[in-house]
Order: structure tokens, then sequence, then C-alpha cells
């Protein structure tokens, strides 16, 4: 895997979009200890950049707090052209799977809601997406960001092929 460079949260307007909550239930000797687990992803849709984190915490909004922290610190930009994605890619995280098509002008984000939250907050306005195997947000967020990262741009594959832009 290529070594990707960490992207600073501050020089983004990012914005959070809460994908899931959990209540969790540890029991003790005393009785139950309720917490919340929150996942969260934040993106800037101007700069196609994108993260996920998630956070525990006895209150939903401090949980929600620490997962937006989570995220801000593993952020990656996203390949795109235009509105679109640039080609066709099968993201993969455990038994979960997204595949991602490229779609034509005015599609709009077709996608369910945990690949949703990624593709708006990522800036793509027209994708076709569809998951497969498990419906568990954390490995479908997962998944998605696994696609997300295979997005090759036209010049990056030229440059791998040693070829020109215009012979592929």
């Amino acid at each position: 895997m290529a070594f990707i460079k960490k992207l600073d949260a501050n020089q983004y307007k990012l914005n959070d979009q809460v994908v899931a909550i959990n209540r969790v239930t540890k029991v003790v000797k005393g009785g139950k200890n309720m917490s919340f687990a929150a996942l969260v992803v934040v993106g800037d849709a101007t700069a196609g950049v994108v993260g996920y984190g998630s956070g525990k915490a006895k209150e939903v909004p401090q949980a929600i707090r620490k997962g937006i922290e989570s995220a801000k610190k593993n952020l990656v930009k996203v390949n795109l052209t235009e509105t679109t994605i640039p080609h066709q890619v099968l993201g993969r995280y455990g038994s979960g799977q997204v595949l991602l098509k490229p779609a034509p002008e005015g599609t709009g984000v077709i996608a369910g809601g945990a690949v949703r939250a990624v593709m708006t907050s990522a800036g793509v306005q027209n994708v076709l997406t569809k998951s497969l195997g498990t419906a568990n947000p954390h490995n479908v967020i997962k998944a998605t960001f696994d696609a997300l990262t295979q997005l090759r741009d036209k010049n990056e594959v030229a440059t791998m092929r040693g070829k020109a832009v215009e012979e592929l």
C-alpha cells in the first residue's frame, strides 16, 4: 500500500454527520453500566476530503464529539472527476463489500445510509452504489473507504503505465 500523507483538519471546512449511535451495556457486580458509541463521518465536499471515527462516552453528545475528533485524525483525499468517481471499484472490509459505480450528471447519490453519508461528505454528487454482505455500519464505512482509496485519476494511471494521458 502506498504511503498516504496525513491531512491537516484545520485547513478544511469540515461538516460532520452521525451515521450510527449504539447504546452499549457493561454488566458489573453492582448492575449495568450504560454507555454510548457513536460512528461519525466528517468531510469537506468542496475539497473532496472525508474521514470517519468512532467515540464512546456516558452521554451521546460527548460520544459524538469524540467521534468527530477521531474522524479528523484519519482524513483521506478522494480522486474525483467533476461530480462523480473516475471508475467502478469494489471495496472490502470483513464481510462487508461496497460497489461504487460512476453515474452521469443528474443521477444523484444512490446509496444506503452509511455509504450515502460518506459519499455526500466526500463531495460526490452522482454515483451508484451497492452494499453487499453485512449491514453493520462500521464494516460498511470501512469498505467504502477501502473503495475510495482504490480510486485512481487518469494522470496517476498514465504515469504508472509510463504513457501519456492521451494514449489511455
